[in-house]
């Protein structure tokens, strides 16, 4: 079903009323409109595009869904496109919503993929900034861009966490190479996709500022400098993040090298020292006469060769950090 709302002066005056009605609160010169569709078909959307004379493929892309972040203009109105996001802690993978708006003079039509778009969370950023209301469609599309935003830099918010935590388990006694690689894999693939939807909105946010649009007035100007900012800020940071987590993915590589170096030099050195009683019992097992054979003394002087010759191998290879 349609949510609906229309404000005259600013102030809320009718909510939830039926589609067909809209262009009756329309024909009133102080009255701003909202209608938000879920999920519409096109013949529903169809409905009311003729009834506001929206473009063709502005509809075609609303009703299609899976545009990137994007504001296109057509004579009348333009379509605006944007995504929210969040992360799911427990997998890394980042799930998002789409939403597009047709803007118009007085009017702001919002149509949503599906239920995954928080729209009463919407309203009520609406309702603690009505007082902006007043200003027209510029201030409904404000909160929206504000909404959108927030999610985006609460998302690169989770995202740093996680990769702070990561870096505890990449430096851990004990090693975790399999988490390392597998999380690692799994937050990359999340900053990549959080990138596509960051990244354009600053074209967007800053083309919906310029002057020769007249989307912005004057008095929501610092309101959308602000939002300008926060883009700003979450495009740095999700670059930043993607090559910590490159740096983080390169580390354990180096890490896991110099661990197998550790151990090659461990296995050599004690084989070293194996091969020491290795070497001298094999040349005691001749079938010749030699100094001690068959005597007591052959058999102690074997063993102190053996002990001796370990002991100094061991303590040569423990000053030069080998064992």
């Amino acid at each position: 079903m349609a949510r609906t709302r229309c404000y005259r002066d600013g102030v809320l005056a009718d909510e939830d009323f039926p589609i067909d009605q809209v262009s009756e609160h329309l024909a009133e010169p102080s009255a701003l409109v909202w209608v938000d569709l879920c999920a519409p078909k096109l013949e529903e959307l169809q409905l009311v595009a003729d009834e506001l004379g929206l473009h063709r493929l502005a509809v075609e892309d609303a009703t299609q869904g899976r545009q990137r972040p994007k504001l296109d203009r057509y004579d009348g109105h333009d379509f605006f496109t944007a995504y929210t996001v969040e992360l799911d802690v427990e997998s890394g993978r980042l799930v998002t919503a789409e939403v597009s708006a047709f803007i118009t003079p007085n009017a702001l039509i919002t149509v949503r993929r599906d239920e995954s778009f928080p729209i009463d969370a919407l309203l009520r950023r609406w309702d603690d900034e009505a007082d902006l209301t007043k200003y027209g469609v510029g201030a409904l599309l404000h909160g929206l861009l504000d909404f959108v935003i927030d999610g985006h830099f609460d998302a690169v918010e989770s995202l740093d966490e996680q990769i702070e935590q990561l870096e505890d388990l990449l430096f851990d006694d004990r090693p975790h190479d399999a988490t390392v690689q597998r999380r690692s894999f799994e937050l990359r693939k999340s900053l990549v996709q959080l990138r596509r939807v960051v990244l354009p909105m600053r074209e967007v946010v800053n083309t919906m500022m310029r002057r020769d649009i007249g989307l912005v007035p004057d008095e929501l100007m610092p309101y959308y400098q602000d939002v300008y900012d926060h883009v700003l800020r979450a495009t740095e940071w999700t670059e930043s993040l993607r090559d910590l987590v490159n740096t983080i993915l390169e580390t354990n590589l180096t890490i896991q090298g110099n661990r197998l170096n550790i151990i090659t030099k461990k296995v050599t050195s004690w084989a070293a020292i194996i091969a020491v009683p290795t070497a001298i019992t094999g040349f005691y097992g001749q079938n010749v006469p030699y100094p001690g054979f068959a005597h007591h003394s052959g058999f102690v002087a074997s063993s102190l060769l053996i002990l001796g010759l370990s002991v100094a191998l061991y303590v040569a290879f423990r000053r030069k950090d080998w064992l």
